[in-house]
């Protein structure tokens, strides 16, 4: 892949962000949204959850819209739930990859976005490994297209902190009562700060970040958090406990990274462990699971787990995502 040298220099996401009025232009990142966007964008994306077996909710809220999803870095979930939300609300949806583009060859990531631009694509969503590439390319875009981070480095992952806040929401709605627990690979974890992010907006009461030393986050990153060290402290009397995995990928220096039975056997979650929880604590995880090293399979699959859920609010979040910036559009 081409590198390019503007990407040194990163926008100002906040900027980028809000059109005058403060509806979304871009969805960047949380970390610039104030509470009662999140709140209406959770709303919104309550009104197309359907009972479980019934048909999907559908509208035609992006009718004649295109929407590009562009994935440089692999993706299940998150790319499979932004095809059914535009597709669930009536748009031609484009799927690229970087093992069918032309940035493999070597295509400037502009030149891509331009291309694609220039097919009248006006929601593009996109994942890249490398950190600011959705904000350099939202700096770059005409004003009619709108520009989703769908996971970013490690640095953001906006839809997907989205989704855990509705899951929790779900769960019980007093935030400022609740205690969170985030266990696992803070430091090199999207999910976690995108999940934090939010949490904090919405006056979470308590949120604990629970990992290995080596996989803390680095000091002052997250201010009014508990960091702790010890899993027991981490899931004593708390409502909602979330299951990171080790993030190897985006991990330069393997020292000190403990190894899975390692882990297991000082952070894996299982049915013993969350009896220090409360009694109706609810469980987490953004998928991919490792079972039997971050979270027990029978704790994944029993009463306790909500991880199925959050795969179904993740398609209902990107609707409402992608329906609220096509309204900002102003284009019909």
């Amino acid at each position: 892949m081409t590198a390019d040298p503007r990407l040194q220099t990163l926008p100002d996401e906040a900027a980028l962000q809000l059109h005058a009025d403060g509806s979304l232009r871009h969805l960047l990142t949380l970390k610039d949204l104030d509470r009662d966007l999140i709140i209406a964008l959770l709303d919104e994306a309550e009104s197309y959850l359907a009972p479980a077996g019934a048909l999907p909710v559908r509208s035609d809220a992006l009718a004649g819209r295109t929407v590009g999803n562009l994935f440089f870095e692999p993706s299940t979930r998150t790319r499979a739930s932004f095809d059914l939300a535009g597709r669930r609300l009536g748009a031609d949806v484009l799927n690229l990859d970087v093992n069918t583009s032309s940035r493999k060859k070597g295509e400037s990531i502009l030149d891509t976005i331009y291309t694609l631009q220039a097919m009248a694509v006006d929601i593009m969503v996109v994942r890249d490994a490398g950190a600011g590439v959705p904000a350099f390319i939202a700096q770059h875009v005409q004003d009619f297209v709108s520009v989703l981070n769908a996971g970013e480095a490690d640095v953001s992952h906006p839809t997907q902190g989205l989704l855990d806040l509705l899951t929790i929401r779900q769960h019980r709605d007093d935030f400022a009562n609740m205690t969170v627990a985030i266990v696992g690979d803070i430091r090199h974890s999207r999910v976690a700060r995108s999940a934090a992010c939010g949490l904090q907006t919405l006056g979470v009461g308590e949120l604990r970040l629970v990992s290995p030393p080596a996989m803390a986050p680095a000091d002052g990153e997250f201010a009014s958090a508990r960091v702790l060290d010890n899993l027991e402290d981490g899931l004593r009397d708390a409502d909602v406990v979330m299951a990171l995995r080790i993030q190897k990928e985006r991990i330069d220096d393997l020292e000190g990274i403990p190894g899975t039975d390692e882990y297991a056997a000082s952070f894996g979650i299982n049915a013993e462990r969350m009896q220090l929880a409360k009694p109706d604590a609810i469980v987490m995880h953004p998928g991919p699971m490792n079972r039997g090293v971050e979270i027990d399979g029978s704790l994944a699959d029993g009463p306790r787990s909500v991880i199925t859920r959050q795969v179904t609010n993740g398609v209902a979040v990107r609707m409402a995502v992608l329906a609220h910036v096509a309204r900002a559009m102003g284009r019909t």
